[in-house]
């Protein structure tokens, strides 16, 4: 799987991408609309149109890394934003993989003294 880091920031580009996009597609997706350095380590998520498929970018010791996925049932679930990149954090990304919506889970009460 992916670096199991959970202090890496992900970010989640909201607009479809074409999954034809290789390594420089998406780094230039990243650079050029995301607004962020490509090469700094950070994860990229990329889904198409039809959320069916992803892809996350990333840079490790000199060179880009793509991870994909393709469900064959069912759809990745991007949560609404107005911005261009949504971050998350490192267990948004394993729901998001896994079809998990985190937003709709309940939420349970917490204790504090």
């Amino acid at each position: 799987m992916l670096l199991q880091d959970p202090n890496l920031s992900v970010w989640l580009y909201v607009h479809p991408t074409d999954m034809r996009n290789q390594f420089n597609g998406l780094v230039a997706l990243a650079q050029s609309k995301m607004k962020l350095n490509a090469s700094n380590g950070d994860l990229f998520v990329f889904i198409n149109r039809r959320r069916t498929q992803a892809k996350i970018l990333y840079y490790s010791r000199g060179g880009y890394c793509r991870w994909s996925k393709r469900l064959e049932q069912g759809r990745f679930l991007i949560p609404a934003h107005d911005s261009e990149k949504i971050p998350l954090n490192w267990t948004q990304l394993q729901c998001l993989i896994d079809g998990i919506n985190w937003q709709k889970a309940p939420q349970n009460k917490r204790f504090s003294r």
